[in-house]
């Protein structure tokens, strides 16, 4: 999924982005934002399932589950 977002404004370490055609507001860590960033830029936005890492994190609250029902048993 990619998205259009738009820099309305910079406020000290922190921007305000316009996102998508809605333009719902989001406020960011200017950190996180590409050097150079300014008001006006448009930037494109992508999104997409870390899958490895989604993977990985329910199998360790199944581990995390699992230690604690065998805990209970004894």
């Amino acid at each position: 999924m990619k998205l259009k977002v738009v820099i309305d404004r910079i406020e000290e370490n922190k921007a305000v982005l316009l996102i998508g055609e809605a333009e719902a507001r989001s406020v960011w860590p200017r950190e996180y934002l590409p050097q150079g960033v300014a008001e006006g830029d448009h930037l494109e936005v992508s999104f997409r399932i870390d899958q490895e890492a989604t993977r990985s994190a329910k199998q360790e609250v199944e581990d995390l589950l699992r230690q604690l029902l065998e805990g209970n048993q004894k």
